[in-house]
């Protein structure tokens, strides 16, 4: 059966050495990670959450609260907060975002039940593989189907990650993995609403129950996955999964290595930053500025599969317009960058940025424009009034993949932007110099002590709530 297979492998990876760029690698994205939980504390889909879990004690963290509740509650919360801005990082070839997931419901777990830095960073490396080897089986069925895979393939991470932390044996992994394919949910019909980042907190806080209840001993199905009413056939249907993938060259090379993790320099939806990227050249190339008045028109073009939910000509909230193309590249033009800021307050009513939108043309990469496998690339074409056609194009955005990465001195000042939305500077400083020594870190739970310290009463003065 699968779920004791992919058991067996998590125990054994779990116990396994790593290459020193693994234990790097999975360092970078708790630091990307908790940077975006941070970030993402004080926006109202996070407070929401938390208001509705108020009360509840326990030895966990509420980051941007000084509260403290149970585990489960802290990575439903906690969760929330590193999905509110969609700056966090994602997976290919789960066809998501793998850390966000992870990441809070290990430091929930790490402060209830214990546990190293390098204890953490080795149960982030097993999540993702778990992850994105189950996402190598059933996608992109899966997530064309309406799936999000954030939350239903991450919840089957979570589950690897914290058995990992928690070293539960090989029967009671199994167990868990069987609990997570009865909890794993998410329609991607929510994007663009604050439904989609409560699915990675849903995800979070379902992956440590289902751990949790394996733990004292629950019961699941053994087959689970491959039951004719089990998770491959109800998830995807007949013909449209391959379950001799997810064990294929299981760790060989690990995911976190190959194709690795893609980091976001935009607090937005992915399937934008090509785009994104094409703007912000052909604007340096203009230096620095085109005057929105001189622009006829602008044309962009965009895989089939990210058009789908991104083509939103006319966004209805903050939320909105981090899926729509037409705003995002809008914005870029008239701001020569996109930030934090921009999708905030009433920014999405920006009577600057909403008139150039009207002269925006999204549309479908045209036959022969890209490699028919390029489910990445974006085109852009502005057109001024004089006649004068600037172009750009880009095969795959910076920091989608390990192959491309984005500066490690860029990641850093982002961690650092949002770290400090929350944290005032020195309280950044400190929690900056624990990720640097993660591996070496007795406790992890430090890191949400040092994340907590003084957040709540900074963004008071802040005026952030």
């Amino acid at each position: 059966m699968l779920a004791q297979q992919l058991a067996e492998r998590i125990v054994a990876l779990r116990d396994a050495e790593h290459p020193a760029a693994a234990y790097e690698a999975s360092r970078v994205a708790v630091e990307d990670t908790l940077g975006c939980m941070l970030a993402g504390a004080a926006e109202p889909a996070t407070t929401m959450v938390a208001a509705t879990v108020a009360g509840s004690d326990g030895p966990c963290t509420l980051l941007g609260t000084g509260r403290r509740t149970t585990p489960l509650d802290a990575a439903l919360v906690n969760g929330t907060a590193a999905h509110a801005l969609d700056y966090d990082n994602g997976s290919n070839s789960m066809g998501g975002h793998a850390s966000a997931t992870m990441v809070p419901a290990l430091l929930a777990a790490a402060e209830a039940f214990g546990g190293s830095g390098r204890d953490l960073m080795v149960a982030h490396t097993v999540g993702f593989e778990v992850g994105t080897r189950i996402g190598l089986g059933v996608n992109f069925h899966h997530y064309e189907k309406g799936w999000h895979p954030t939350s239903t393939l991450g919840t089957f991470a979570v589950v690897g990650a914290c058995a990992s932390l928690l070293k539960l044996d090989a029967a009671q992994t199994a167990t868990a993995l069987a609990i997570g394919a009865s909890l794993a949910s998410g329609i991607k019909a929510n994007f663009g609403t604050m439904t989609k980042p409560m699915h990675v907190g849903h995800c979070a806080r379902n992956g440590l129950f289902a751990v949790l209840l394996a733990r004292e001993g629950f019961t699941a199905s053994a087959a689970a996955f491959e039951h004719k009413q089990g998770f491959f056939e109800v998830y995807n249907g007949a013909g449209h999964y391959d379950a001799a993938r997810i064990l294929e060259d299981w760790a060989s090379p690990l995911q976190i290595l190959q194709p690795g993790a893609g980091y976001k320099q935009y607090p937005c939806c992915a399937a934008t930053h090509s785009a994104l990227d094409a703007t912000l050249a052909i604007v340096r190339g203009e230096g620095g500025r085109i005057d929105p008045r001189r622009i006829a028109k602008i044309e962009t073009w965009t895989p089939a599969r990210r058009l789908v939910h991104t083509d939103r000509p006319d966004p209805k909230s903050n939320l909105d317009a981090k899926f729509s193309v037409q705003y995002c590249v809008s914005r870029a033009v008239i701001d020569g960058r996109i930030g934090i800021e921009h999708f905030e307050g009433e920014t999405w009513r920006d009577p600057a940025v909403r008139e150039l939108m009207t002269r925006v043309r999204s549309t479908v990469h045209l036959p022969g424009q890209f490699p028919a496998d390029n489910h990445f690339g974006a085109e852009v074409k502005i057109t001024l009034d004089d006649g004068r056609v600037l172009s750009d194009r880009v095969d795959i955005q910076l920091g989608r993949t390990a192959n491309n990465p984005i500066p490690p001195a860029q990641l850093r000042g982002k961690f650092l932007d949002c770290a400090g939305r929350a944290l005032p500077a020195v309280r950044v400083t400190q929690l900056a110099q624990q990720l640097d020594t993660l591996q070496t870190l007795p406790d992890a739970a430090r890191l949400m002590a040092a994340a907590a310290e003084d957040t709540e009463n900074y963004q008071l003065k802040q005026g952030v709530k």
